[in-house]
């Protein structure tokens, strides 16, 4: 995949993420699945 360990060491720099990236990425998921488990309950609720 990686000819030397330069090149794997570029792709790693690239990949380095700020924490703040990392909980805006946290708060997004836990929000998509609030949602999404949230209109689930709502859906079985309404069918019965």
């Amino acid at each position: 995949m990686f000819e030397s360990l330069d090149e794997q060491m570029k792709h790693d720099e690239e990949e380095v993420t700020t924490p703040r990236e990392r909980l805006l990425k946290h708060v997004l998921v836990a929000v998509v699945s609030v949602l999404l488990f949230g209109s689930l309950y709502m859906g079985v609720r309404l069918l019965e």
